[in-house]
């Protein structure tokens, strides 16, 4: 085959006989999903573009960190500005804040977005270089119940989805000051156990030893269970307000538990941090993850106002559901198939074709001209509901069989009212 599809990448398809989570009726479905929580939670949609200038990730997101310092999908373009493919979501929506002056709407701003993000790694399952993301921003308030109502959104989205053995986590990192002092320690720590860490993790000991808590390799994960926790290190401020998180998430149902070893991978995290975790992933088994980053904008050149959101992978997501037999709604079918016999038969189904259409009744139409058998063949394909054969007999007498393809029964409709036929009616109500 001359042309194929990169490595870390992946189309979806109407139809996948290989991989169900890459068919499109499920991720249309999952989207529908998301963006009926967002509302009612009461974010409203922002679309910020997939590349922008490369130092708007190298100064929010950390130059340290593996996405710029590995990830990022940098190139030049013909105006010999350095641009960056968008590998994370928060950053962008940030800028577009600033840029257009949306404080002046009102302190408290929430939004959400759906949309591909770019990071060069290792393709494995649940982790590709073109991804997507749901993620959601709330701009202006510091209270716990904001923290809270984040952790809500996703936990309420994967909910409804029908997932379950769901896991939050969270933890407090405390501001600059408290992660600085708890970095020596961590540090004090890990130095006899050096030669131990992994590679990457030695590289971290210098550059973002933060990070070490976070990683997935099994000699990484023995030696840190035993590291000082970082809760030992934040502030009686820092405290209280973590304590308040916990009470709100308890009295809302949602079920948590502390993790003192959890850290974002971004640097502009502060102060409450989490994560949403299901079994069946593997080492993938993070669906989502977010927490507060107080002074983001600010630092970006805005208003100093306090911020938090998520970011959750939509492939992750949905394999998750296939893995756990979450109920999915079937793909869309045609609710009727017109098989036309003779030009008369053809300009008259035409017609019909696109009056079915104009009232809400999704239909499909043979327009070759071949025998009944192989019409049929290919309503089948389409997956209608009902074929309706209609030749110079139909015609005359106004009346055709409306075959039903699942119970196999035909019903004899007047052509000329079909569209008020009250079977059409009822099954269009059940798309």
């Amino acid at each position: 085959m001359k042309y194929q599809i990169p490595p870390g990448v992946f189309d979806i398809l109407p139809e996948d006989s290989k991989e169900l989570w890459r068919c499109s009726h499920i991720w249309n479905y999952v989207e529908s999903v998301i963006r009926q929580i967002a509302l009612e939670f009461g974010y409203r949609e922002i679309r910020t573009p997939v590349f922008e200038k490369a130092d708007l990730f190298l100064r929010s997101v950390g130059e340290t960190t593996d996405i710029v310092s590995k990830e990022m999908y940098l190139f030049q373009d013909k105006g010999e500005r350095l641009l960056a493919l968008r590998p994370e979501g928060t950053a962008p929506v940030m800028r577009a804040f600033i840029e257009h002056g949306l404080l002046n709407q009102g302190q408290n701003q929430k939004f959400f977005y759906i949309g591909p993000m770019f990071r060069y790694n290792r393709p494995q399952a649940g982790r590709y270089r073109q991804h997507h993301q749901f993620g959601i921003e709330a701009i202006g308030n510091r209270s716990p119940g904001q923290d809270v109502e984040v952790i809500a959104v996703l936990y309420s989205l994967l909910q409804r989805l029908g997932m379950n053995g769901l896991d939050v986590q969270i933890n407090c990192i405390g501001d600059k000051s408290v992660r600085d002092k708890f970095e020596e320690s961590l540090k004090s720590y890990l130095q006899p156990h050096l030669t131990e860490l992994s590679q990457d993790s030695q590289k971290r000991f210098e550059t973002n030893p933060l990070r070490i808590l976070d990683s997935k390799e099994p000699q990484d994960i023995k030696i840190v269970k035993n590291a000082p926790p970082i809760l030992d290190f934040i502030t009686e401020e820092n405290q209280q307000h973590f304590e308040k998180v916990k009470d709100l998430l308890t009295a809302i149902g949602i079920p948590f538990s502390v993790n003192p070893l959890l850290v974002r991978g971004l640097d502009y995290y502060n102060e409450m941090v989490f994560e949403v975790m299901t079994s069946g992933l593997g080492a993938q088994s993070s669906l989502g993850g977010g927490g507060r980053y107080d002074g983001l904008l600010k630092m970006m050149g805005g208003p100093d106002i306090p911020a938090s959101g998520f970011g959750s992978g939509i492939e992750r997501i949905i394999q998750a559901m296939i893995h756990q037999k979450c109920s999915i709604p079937e793909e869309h079918r045609p609710m009727v198939f017109i098989i036309p016999i003779g030009e008369a038969a053809s300009s008259y189904s035409f017609k019909l074709l696109h009056q079915l259409r104009d009232n809400g009744i999704s239909a499909q139409m043979d327009y070759t001209g071949r025998k009944v058998g192989k019409a049929m063949q290919l309503a089948n394909q389409v997956k209608a509901r009902h074929v309706l054969v209609i030749g110079d007999n139909e015609l005359e007498s106004g009346m055709a069989d409306l075959k039903d393809m699942d119970a196999g029964t035909s019903d004899k409709v007047n052509l000329e009212s079909l569209v008020m036929k009250r079977i059409l009616e009822e099954d269009t109500t059940k798309e």
